[in-house]
């Protein structure tokens, strides 16, 4: 199965100077950015069977990813 990449650059390609810039000046924004990436990583190995775990943590954890997407482009807007 193929998955599919989530990391912020893939999804805001024309952001992606604003997201360095954010990554650099913005604690905040660092901490979130680093829990999206590590939790996309999490996914990523649920979604390849790498670990394997019910249907709803898998489901779970993408709602959380996309709370976090959401924040994240919040932020990224505000700016």
């Amino acid at each position: 199965m193929s998955v599919e990449h989530h990391d912020l650059i893939h999804e805001f390609p024309e952001l992606k100077s604003r997201i360095h810039e954010l990554k650099v000046s913005d604690p905040h924004f660092r901490r979130l950015f680093d829990e999206y990436h590590e939790l996309t990583r999490d996914i990523e190995k649920m979604e390849d069977e790498v670990t394997p775990v019910s249907s709803r943590t898998e489901e779970s954890a993408k709602l959380r990813r996309l709370h976090l997407k959401d924040e994240l482009y919040r932020l990224l807007m505000a700016a």
